[in-house]
């Protein structure tokens, strides 16, 4: 699956612990080379979202067999490596509605 999965996107809902622990090792054992999570309420625990706790995008890398992670909120460009020329701010896709 890995091989043939460019992309797995989460939606953070209150069972936060499955999408920043479970699936990711989960994840990580199939391959998947970019995972991200998208924490659009800022439900994660401090370590996944720091502090103060706000909506925060994840998105996960696999290197090396490890996952390296990047955060972005806010106004921040999301540079994701699966998709070079991605356009959108992490505040764009928290307004998308994605709960909904």
């Amino acid at each position: 699956m890995g091989a043939s999965a460019r992309l797995v996107i989460e939606v953070v809902s209150t069972n936060w612990q499955d999408d920043y622990l479970l699936k990711l090792g989960d994840y990580k054992r199939l391959g998947i080379q970019e995972y991200w999570v998208i924490d659009y309420l800022g439900l994660g625990g401090r370590l996944y979202i720091g502090y103060p706790k706000r909506p925060t995008l994840s998105i996960y890398r696999l290197v090396d067999g490890e996952y390296d992670v990047a955060r972005f909120t806010d106004n921040e460009p999301i540079v994701s490596p699966a998709f070079p020329e991605l356009t959108m701010t992490a505040a764009q896709v928290f307004k998308a509605n994605l709960a909904g």
